[in-house]
């Protein structure tokens, strides 16, 4: 190769270095939007109001929350999945925005591996089965042996049809042999309050949401999808404990940039992030609301959608889920 072609090329790289490391210092020189899924009031709006004030410490610069409900969250991945890949626009996805939705839908306007690049995962919620004190049941062996020798007689709610707390249902159900019919609802203040007035007598809950509930007797708690005993709910068994073998459920969250957003500003917003959930303010803030903070590298995110997916089409195809 000619010298001063070589030349050339070694000035183009330089100049290009160049120009990423100025984007990178400059970054963010305005307000960041971060993406929520789901209405104002809910669990995903708290995590991220929460880590979004802390956060807009860090980069002296506003963190404006956009909330885009509806759709099983396509409505709001389909907006940040649009939108400029300059890390100005952030989007937090949960277990079905970037796991089920793929399975559960034929037809999709975003592509949760090609149009989204990982920053972090940043919260889980511990999931927990519930039922209204009169329905009848005694404990979750009590349940199980009633919907068992009943199909189809018992119904069951769920915050939205495709959501985590959906599939989870789907997973007892299998695990128990059992056939409970699906009540979907758009948002959990709806499903919740049918249970709470006994209009349907069951459903999985986030912590977060079900934990006043419990407290206040207006909801028993049979069952807790984690590996272990909850220090909240220390009297709720597993469901391995009851019989269901090992079950490990979560409704995950995941902070994602539109793909092709340079990888320094991804890497600024991971370290960032990170920063603002290990906070002590901000760690108990979510730890009292009852999720477990989490964080990671884009590469681990990556790495656990892939696991995921994998476990989770598997039971979607197994119990013939679909949405459309």
């Amino acid at each position: 190769m000619p010298y001063k072609k070589i030349i050339r090329l070694l000035a183009a790289g330089v100049l290009a270095m160049a120009g990423s490391l100025a984007v990178a210092q400059s970054y963010p020189a305005r307000n960041v939007k971060w993406i929520v899924p789901y209405p104002p009031g809910g669990g995903s709006d708290v995590i991220a109001r929460t880590i979004g004030a802390q956060l807009s410490k860090q980069l002296a610069q506003p963190v404006i929350i956009d909330n885009r409900p509806g759709a099983a969250t396509m409505i709001g991945a389909d907006a940040a999945a649009r939108s400029p890949a300059d890390g100005y626009t952030i989007f937090s996805g949960d277990n079905g925005t970037y796991v089920f939705n793929s399975a559960l839908y034929k037809k999709m306007s975003y592509d949760p591996q090609k149009d989204f690049a990982p920053v972090t995962l940043i919260a889980r919620f511990p999931l927990v089965l519930v039922v209204n004190p009169n329905a009848g049941f005694k404990n979750a062996q009590d349940l199980i042996a009633q919907v068992r020798r009943a199909p189809g007689k018992f119904n069951y709610a769920s915050v939205g049809a495709g959501s985590p707390h959906h599939l989870a249902m789907e997973m007892i159900k299998q695990k128990a042999d059992a056939y409970i019919v699906h009540i979907p609802y758009r948002g959990a203040a709806p499903a919740l309050q049918d249970v709470l007035a006994g209009q349907v007598p069951m459903m999985v809950l986030d912590l977060a949401t079900a934990l006043p509930q419990i407290k206040s007797g207006k909801l028993n708690a049979l069952a807790v999808a984690s590996p272990n005993r909850l220090p909240q709910l220390p009297d709720a068994p597993t469901l391995k404990e009851v019989g269901l073998g090992d079950v490990e459920m979560y409704a995950w969250q995941g902070i994602v940039v539109p793909a092709n957003t340079p990888k320094d500003i991804v890497a600024r917003l991971n370290a960032e992030i990170i920063k603002a959930i290990a906070t002590p303010e901000v760690n108990k803030k979510l730890v009292d609301f009852g999720v477990e903070p989490l964080s990671g590298t884009p590469e681990q995110m990556s790495a656990y959608i892939k696991s995921e997916t994998v476990r989770w089409h598997a039971l979607i195809k197994e119990r013939k889920l679909a949405l459309d």
